[in-house]
């Protein structure tokens, strides 16, 4: 704990020094911030990424001798024998069986160990290409996406752990540091038995820094549960680029699987790139806390990933594939934070999320987490949400600080700083989907969300536009503008909580937010089929004559642009076109955001 408050204070001090000119403080380090400050900090009132870790090759030389490591050969004693600076090239299409330990050695940021597949660089994709199965020998995978294979000649060496369960094949010594694995198939043998993570550290209170899997295969087995592809507690400087993860599931054994995570224990955590990636777990593609710790992971970008889940893996959908013991894998969210700071997650598409566990199938999860009481540091601060597409969702997005009412042992320390602005969000709740059909889930306990703007962003919730638990301080500075919006069969409504929740007893939205929220700013938003007074200054469509100029249905394909001019399918100009507080048109810079996402599928 005293760490974590050392870290606590420490960032606060940097950004007083920092950034004091561009703050207006109210609590700590978590005050008001201008929209972007000169050196381009900040993104409304996130803090964006301070460090970003540099991932290219010209980035992570390796000047010293090369070793051909051959099938049957000792891989760990070549791991133990490389030099800094060295490079092993394991055999292309070998298996090298086992768990193999990467020891601490005196490397630099000038003489990196690649350890990487012996076929050249031409047969492999370039780098800043994602890499397929399809360099594995493997043309299609049942449910995915195609995978648009070129060659399907096996050039990826293997790496397989075979032990009857626990974390591996890699794993890292405490200390650590400076390797980089490329063009490699990472995974698991044994059938029928719970296994960890396929990457980890050695032991939880065990930190490594600076590793980069670049073009990797990593995946568990069909049927199998694996709980983790790469493991980041304790972990510094890293990242996961141009690679491939599937097949990361949990069905009893373990219950939340996830392909990327971290954010708990003792040691500290960040810079993260996760870049570029085929990202497919049951529970959480990718989620950072959950778990014990006393630190909060830092600087951590998402950039350019497809998300996705295999609607396979939905009891009866056509190719119904379940665990080996026939139990349903658990499904919970794609994007989840509950310990984190610095985020920016931006260029991604997020595909197919259901309820019916414990979850509702949200596409994004902002909650940060004292799990247990075991975590009173934790906290997701200073998030940005930019040029993302959602779709195939039970709900969109959940903003949530949750604690025990009355037991301040569980209460986190803190949430908020949010810039949430140019999202889509399309086929909300479809029946088989098991959600609430919510565009925003909104719950705010101890202590209170504070400072977030969720702006330009078009969605269609078929539910509601917000449900709110809040039964205790009004959250302030909350700004939602300049969105297209559907309302909702209930527009907003209460998220339980009884006569103490601040909906409770309000007869239209605006009374609603107003008790909910102190210091909201609700408008220049157009929202569809909207009644039940709204607050003034959003455009309000209430019935499909209104609605003629929009140019989709019901949010599950087609063009969401809105009219600008009459043609081309357009009876006459959108009331919303450049109609923003910011002279812009309504909803989701469209076009922006295509380029953001362009290539990810």
């Amino acid at each position: 704990m005293l760490l974590g408050r050392l870290q606590r204070i420490l960032d606060c001090r940097a950004s007083l020094l920092w950034l004091a000119s561009v703050f207006l403080l109210s609590s700590g380090c978590f005050g008001q911030a201008k929209p972007q400050d000169a050196a381009g900090r900040f993104d409304g009132p996130a803090e964006l990424p301070r460090v970003t870790v540099k991932s290219s090759m010209v980035d992570t030389p390796a000047p010293g001798s090369v070793h051909q490591v051959k099938a049957g050969d000792d891989l760990q004693a070549a791991i133990d024998g490389a030099k800094c600076g060295d490079t092993l090239k394991l055999e292309a299409g070998a298996t090298f069986a086992g768990k193999f330990k990467f020891p601490q050695k005196s490397c630099d940021d000038s003489h990196w160990i690649i350890i990487r597949s012996s076929a050249p660089d031409d047969v492999l994709p370039t780098e800043g290409t994602r890499l397929t199965p399809c360099y594995g020998g493997v043309d299609a995978l049942p449910g995915r996406p195609d995978l648009k294979c070129k060659s399907t000649k096996a050039v990826l060496p293997k790496i397989v752990f075979d032990a009857p369960g626990g974390s591996g094949p890699i794993l890292f010594a405490d200390g650590a540091n400076h390797y980089r694995f490329i063009g490699l198939e990472i995974t698991r043998a044994k059938a029928q038995v719970n296994m960890r993570d396929l990457v980890a550290s050695d032991d939880p209170n065990h930190g490594a820094n600076h590793l980069i899997f670049d073009r990797i295969w990593l995946h568990g087995t069909a049927t199998d549960e694996t709980k983790a592809g790469v493991h980041l507690n304790g972990v510094t400087y890293a990242a996961v680029v141009d690679s491939y993860l599937n097949d990361l599931h949990c069905v009893a054994a373990c219950t939340d699987a996830q392909a990327i995570n971290g954010g708990g224990g003792t040691l500290p955590g960040g810079p993260y790139k996760i870049e570029n990636n085929f990202i497919e777990a049951s529970g959480e593609n990718i989620m950072f806390g959950g778990g014990p710790g006393n630190t909060t992971p830092t600087d951590i970008e998402i950039r350019h990933n497809h998300f996705f889940k295999p609607m396979i893996w939905l009891m009866g959908q056509p190719g119904y594939v379940p665990g080996y013991t026939g139990r349903p894998f658990i499904v919970k969210n794609l994007f989840e934070l509950k310990n984190a700071q610095r985020v920016l997650f931006e260029g991604n598409l997020l595909e197919n999320s259901w309820g019916g566990f414990t979850q509702t199938g949200f596409g994004i999860v902002l909650t940060p987490a004292n799990q247990g009481g075991k975590c009173p540091d934790c906290r997701v601060t200073d998030v940005t949400l930019r040029y993302n597409r959602i779709r195939h969702v039970g709900s969109a997005l959940m903003i949530a600080n949750v604690s025990v009412r009355n037991d301040p042992t569980l209460v986190p320390f803190a949430g908020g700083h949010y810039s949430v602005h140019d999202l889509l969000f399309e086929d909300i709740g479809s029946p088989e989907l098991k959600g609430f059909g919510a565009f925003l889930m909104f719950v705010s306990a101890k202590p209170p969300v504070s400072d977030v703007k969720i702006d330009h962003v078009t969605a269609f919730p078929p539910g509601t536009v917000m449900s709110i638990l809040n039964r205790f301080d009004k959250v302030k500075n909350i700004a939602i503008t300049n969105n297209v919006l559907t309302a909702g069969k209930r527009q907003i409504v209460g998220a339980g909580g009884g006569p103490e929740n601040c909906v409770k007893g309000r007869d239209d939205n605006a009374s609603a937010l107003a008790n909910c929220f102190d210091n909201i700013d609700f408008s220049h938003n157009l929202i569809i089929g909207g009644t039940k007074g709204w607050p003034p200054g959003n455009i309000i469509v209430t019935d499909a004559a209104d609605a003629k100029f929009l140019r989709f249905a019901d949010g599950k394909g087609g063009d969401y642009r809105l009219c600008k001019a009459k043609g081309e399918g357009c009876p006459q100009t959108s009331r919303g076109i450049k109609a923003g507080s910011d002279g812009r048109d309504l909803g989701a810079d469209l076009d922006a955001l295509e380029k953001a996402i362009a290539g990810v599928d």
